[in-house]
């Protein structure tokens, strides 16, 4: 957790140093540092100008953590589709598998990051995952609690039992130093036997307790009756069995039957002569003083709050948690201490206060994945519902768009925040529509993906944009094919009439066309605009020509000639191609007559003159030849 209030931590700027003037670009994950032309008095010369970029979020950057965002966008998709019909009984059952779910993701990337930090033989690797070891332990901390108080909502009874889960999952040493005292020759004699024993009872693992106690008094033969008796108030320690039969109020009388009888054993001074099991017996007392004695054991006042309430208030209620949690927290630290962020927000969700655990979360952590993902289980457990922001989205979206925002940043994890883009109905298209067209198209690959999105979602302006992008870049490589194709897709009737024009160039040139099976198979594409459709045609009459259907391509090529879509620059390749016709036996008369004959109202035939107009830029030969055909 990163500290609240205090001085931010300096990142060093070369620019800066310099004394130059320097202007800044927030962006969602980042910020653009930029020298400007201005020039202080302070400058040290001209130089030349730099971008730097400040990176404000660099989990995203982690491989192990883009685990934890891969998963949990899974998770988050799931949610979104239960059904609002459901009882709320079954409904509540899902939130929770969700949230515990979420969790588990949380703690596989912990274990990970833990692994690769003790792994690695570079110290500043390994402090960087350790920090992020500490953020994700307060995170999994925070939404653990919050499961329990807000999503379960554990009734008196119940509640400490789930507490008591909580600080028994977030205290793990005992169990390791366990292993070690277990492990040696003569556990009963290990330098840590008893702090496992009072471990284990602070925590309310009883069983565990008493088995340790059993080798200490095999050692003991002489003080035989006093741990039988602590074995007997251990294993009499009654807890509240939600499914059984007995009511809370039952539940309460028998506990209070126990309790008595712990404390007339304190009051018989009956382990006077053993002070470790004193300890323990006053610690079954719920002794205020008994307990803080043990700070280092208990290490943290929440797990001092739920050890109170174990041993003095096991039938806490919800409401009542606020005052036990403020007192223990004041009880706990030191008069000079103060009370760390994660302190405020566990204190807050305590005080069930969800919209200042998510607002001090957002301050307190270094990215919105946490406080976007809680916000929006939250909303769908129906308790956000009161709160709006002054501009318009509720929170649950405004956290959701700042999470997303900031995964477009990244180079493969935007296309995880296309779908948290897409449940947020206020604001959500707007964004997409925004941040989509800042991806970078690096390869063709990456546009399909991004165009198959716009698609999706009826964003034609972005798919035209993409489209004319690409297509200016396939022309500059001189991949004619890819540009035209592109540009069919943006239906950009002026590009691909320059695209088409490429290819009638190239054809002058070479005396072939490439892409032969983009412009074969174009079909009512080429309609787009005239320039592509003479393209198809004309390649349409070159298949006719090479099957020998003469007719048909005779014909064609006729309609080519009149249509007057064939660029100027192109009449003497038509008329070119008119001549190979001209020497068909079966077609000459007929052609010809064709051409020079008017229409049934007598007026002359058009394409008369374009073949009589064109036939002077012909070769004398070829031109007198063309002439004497059609005169005839």
């Amino acid at each position: 957790m990163e500290e609240v209030d205090v001085e931010p931590t300096v990142t060093n700027i070369p620019a800066a140093s310099d004394g130059k003037h320097l202007g800044f670009a927030w962006g969602p994950g980042d910020i653009l540092v930029y020298e400007t032309l201005y020039k202080g008095s302070d400058a040290k010369g001209s130089g030349c100008s730099f971008i730097h970029e400040v990176r404000k979020d660099e989990d995203i950057y982690s491989p192990i953590l883009r685990k934890l965002f891969n998963e949990s966008h899974h998770i988050f998709v799931g949610l979104q589709t239960i059904r609002e019909d459901l009882p709320s009984k079954n409904k509540k059952n899902q939130f929770v598998s969700i949230s515990k779910n979420y969790r588990s993701v949380i703690r596989a990337c912990m274990e990970e990051l833990q692994q690769v930090a003790v792994s690695t033989k570079e110290a500043a690797v390994a402090t960087q995952y350790g920090n992020q070891v500490s953020i994700l332990l307060a995170i999994e901390l925070i939404w653990n609690l919050c499961e329990v108080l807000f999503i379960d909502a554990a009734p008196a009874g119940s509640l400490l039992l789930h507490l008591l889960d909580w600080v028994r999952l977030h205290k793990a040493d005992v169990d390791e130093k366990a292993r070690e005292v277990l492990q040696s020759e003569s556990p009963a004699e290990h330098r840590d036997y008893w702090d496992v024993v009072v471990s284990y009872v602070l925590q309310g693992r009883l069983e565990e307790a008493r088995q340790m106690l059993v080798k200490q008094a095999a050692l003991q033969p002489a003080a035989r009756s006093m741990y039988k008796l602590i074995d007997t108030l251990l294993s009499r320690m009654p807890f509240y069995n939600p499914g059984g039969n007995q009511t809370l109020t039952e539940f309460d009388v028998k506990w209070r039957h126990w309790h008595d009888e712990v404390n007339r054993c304190l009051q018989d001074n009956s382990f006077a002569s053993n002070r470790h099991l004193e300890i323990i017996c006053k610690i079954l007392a719920g002794d205020e003083d008994t307990l803080l004695e043990h700070k280092e054991l208990l290490s943290t006042w929440y797990h001092f709050l739920v050890t109170r309430l174990l041993f003095s208030h096991p039938t806490v209620k919800p409401t009542e948690l606020h005052y036990y949690a403020q007192s223990c927290l004041t009880m706990f630290l030191d008069s000079r201490s103060v009370p760390e962020p994660l302190d405020n927000i566990l204190l807050a969700a305590f005080e069930f206060d969800i919209h200042q655990v998510i607002k001090d979360c957002s301050i307190a952590l270094n990215n919105w994945w946490f406080v976007a993902h809680l916000t929006d289980l939250l909303d769908h457990c129906k308790l956000l519902q009161s709160h709006n922001l002054h501009f318009g989205s509720n929170l649950r979206e405004f956290l959701l768009l700042e999470y997303a925002s900031g995964l477009f940043t990244h180079h493969s994890l935007w296309q995880l925040a296309v779908d948290y883009f897409d449940h947020c109905p206020e604001f959500g298209h707007v964004y997409l529509e925004l941040q989509i067209e800042r991806v970078p198209l690096d390869t063709e690959r990456k546009a399909l993906k991004v165009l198959r999105i716009c698609d999706q979602r009826q964003m034609s302006e972005q798919v035209r944009s993409i489209c004319k992008i690409m297509a200016m870049r396939a022309l500059r490589n001189n991949r004619l094919g890819s540009a035209l194709s592109w540009s069919i897709r943006a239906k950009d009737a002026a590009f691909a009439t320059l695209i088409s024009e490429r290819f009638l160039q190239d054809y002058c040139t070479r005396g072939t066309f490439s892409d032969l099976d983009l412009i074969d198979n174009l079909g009512p594409a080429m309609l787009l605009s005239d320039r592509l459709t003479f393209l198809g045609k004309y390649r349409e009459f070159h298949k006719l020509y090479g099957e020998k259907r003469f007719g048909e391509a005779a014909k064609l090529l006729l309609s080519l000639m009149t249509a007057k879509i064939a660029p100027r620059s192109f009449w003497m390749t038509l008329l070119t191609d008119a001549l190979p016709l001209l020497e068909q036996k079966e077609l000459k008369g007929g052609f010809c007559c064709f051409e020079c004959s008017g229409d049934l109202l007598g007026r002359p035939n058009p394409r008369a003159d374009v073949l009589f107009r064109g036939a002077h830029l012909l070769p004398e030969r070829l031109s007198a030849r063309l002439t004497e055909d059609l005169a005839g």
